[in-house]
């Protein structure tokens, strides 16, 4: 059977599609809907509502947010049903099913579906078909349940017998479909989940969603619908897709939905108007989300937000330290000769037995914070201009690897950070007890820091912790330190900053994480590097791009 079903689908390619019999029956059912439009349709009307919306481009894009955010709901309730499936394939999937739509007829896009998450995901084809089937005929179930609900005399009224045995075809589909999960997940019980009621849920909330793009349009031809109203002309219009033959439905659902206004005592041709804007906005998202979901499968539209799952900690051992091997302290530094010394001075020369070296990274500075960072006593390196902190992170941790440094640890040259506690951040390393540590401003003291800047760090690490699937309290701290395993094997990929990467990095690389309570006492002299634009518009690409290259 699976070998059948397997035959059947590889049948759906553009190139079959394209024979003449089916291009000329597509073209044929056009040219007679756009002949019945052009008699129909009120010019002055439609002139009229395309001129409402574009005086109003904000609304034409919360309509296109209305309208795609239906396709992420359906996007989800698949992903719920196949766990493996990333949602980032799911919604692509769906979206080349939707634009596919649009270009064939007889909505031959649907196996469409079915193949891009077979060939790109992995999926074996009888789960992928078994959910599609299951998912696209309980769709049909909803829209048909919702317009019943909003309006059942009127729903009756337009879609007769002939739509309830539609309704019934769509019920038996869904049977068949749950049916043939349930044996497939006998078989392989980790393969799939059986709807529940938050699949339900979901397609509900969606057909919803296009019900607020329906009524918006309609109100930009001059019709005020009811959110009921709005929801019975959607199920009108859905259920005549059941056998729509041109591509995108043209011309069932134009006629479709003016039967629904025309029931609700709108005038046709204002009605037509509110259908043919509707299906355009409609359409020119589908196209456009379509064509990019074909050059983006990988990870898919929107790719991942967070680390895998099956990226666990691991435990990676020390390597045999020399008894002479050093701890390597260093600090970046950009023009902070008035706090420099003073962070240089408060190094400990020794901890646990090891001899400590201190280390300034002069990043460009225009000051004299490199010679007041020799003038007590610390090795300088200097950069000819001012490369990023997250560049001499990378140059501080590159120095310690090379020299062989038992452990490695930074802070910043502002005073803020106490190296004096170097001790506290160090001793997990040197006893084998974590690989990575970060010094917690949050489970330590914290002094004088502005009531918008806790704020700040508390929402940037909650983002962080639910990324990196981890309890984290201190996400953008300034104070860490590493074994020598984790130094030589971190990347950082922006020479912004290195806070959220270097911490998703060493995570999904498996290194042992840890966080020590620090004191913290915000800077009183100097200048904060970090602005909120500037961060927001830096960092937040290069987490995407480390999310998706782990």
């Amino acid at each position: 059977m699976m070998n059948k079903i397997h035959n059947l689908i590889s049948l759906f390619n553009f190139r079959k599609l394209s024979k003449p019999i089916g291009v000329l029956l597509a073209l044929l059912v056009c040219l007679v809907a756009l002949f019945w439009v052009l008699q129909k349709v009120d010019r002055e009307s439609l002139s009229r509502s395309w001129s409402a919306a574009l005086d109003e481009p904000f609304l034409v894009f919360l309509v296109a947010v209305a309208f795609a955010s239906a396709f992420f709901l359906r996007a989800f309730a698949w992903k719920t049903i196949i766990p493996r499936l990333s949602f980032g394939h799911s919604l692509s999937a769906i979206h080349l099913s939707l634009g596919a739509n649009h270009l064939l007829p007889l909505r031959l896009g649907e196996p469409l579906r079915v193949v891009s998450v077979v060939r790109r995901a992995r999926i074996p084809i009888e789960t992928a078909t078994a959910s599609t089937i299951t998912l696209r005929s309980a769709d049909i179930v909803t829209v048909v349940c919702l317009g019943c609900l909003a309006a059942p005399g009127a729903f009756m009224e337009v879609v007769g017998y002939w739509g309830f045995a539609a309704l019934g075809l769509a019920l038996s589909l869904c049977a068949f479909g749950f049916l043939w999960m349930r044996k497939l997940k006998k078989i392989n019980p980790s393969a799939m989940e059986l709807p529940g009621p938050l699949v339900f849920f979901l397609t509900a909330s969606a057909w919803i969603a296009e019900a607020a793009v329906i009524w918006q349009c309609a109100r930009w031809s001059g019709i005020e619908l009811t959110p009921s109203e709005a929801l019975f002309v959607t199920a009108v219009a859905v259920a005549s897709q059941i056998v729509a033959i041109a591509p995108s439905g043209f011309g069932t659902y134009e006629a479709a939905s003016v039967a629904a206004y025309a029931i609700l005592g709108h005038d046709p041709g204002v009605a037509l108007a509110a259908a043919l804007i509707t299906h355009a906005l409609k359409t020119a998202y589908s196209l456009l989300a379509g064509g990019i979901c074909i050059f983006f499968p990988k990870p898919g539209a929107l790719g991942h937000f967070r680390l895998m799952k099956h990226l666990g900690t691991n435990q990676i051992s020390t390597n045999e330290l020399s008894p002479q091997a050093p701890v390597l302290f260093f600090m970046p530094a950009l023009n902070e000769e008035e706090t420099v010394e003073s962070c240089v001075k408060r190094c400990p020369e020794s901890v646990l037995g090891r001899n400590v070296e201190i280390l300034v990274i002069d990043d460009g500075s225009t000051d004299r914070t490199a010679q007041r960072a020799k003038d007590a006593g610390a090795k300088v390196i200097s950069l000819p201009v001012c490369g990023g902190l997250g560049a001499a992170v990378r140059i501080g941790l590159e120095y310690g690897v090379d020299i062989g440094a038992a452990a490695i640890a930074f802070c910043d040259a502002d005073e803020e950070y106490p190296p004096d506690e170097l001790e506290n951040l160090i001793e997990p390393i040197l006893s084998n007890g974590a690989d990575y540590v970060v010094g917690s401003r949050f489970l330590g003291t914290i002094k004088h820091m502005r009531p918008h800047r806790r704020f700040g760090n508390k929402v940037l690490t909650v983002v962080l912790s639910v990324i990196a699937r981890r309890r984290i309290t201190d996400g953008q701290s300034g104070y860490r330190a590493f074994s020598y395993e984790a130094a030589a094997n971190a990347e950082i990929i922006h020479d912004f900053n290195y806070a959220q990467v270097l911490t998703l990095d060493l995570l999904a690389k498996g290194y042992r994480y840890l966080e020590v309570p620090i004191s913290y006492r915000f800077r009183t002299k100097g200048d904060s590097f970090v602005k909120l634009g500037g961060y927001l518009r830096k960092v937040v690409p290069a987490v995407y791009r480390e999310l998706n290259t782990v």
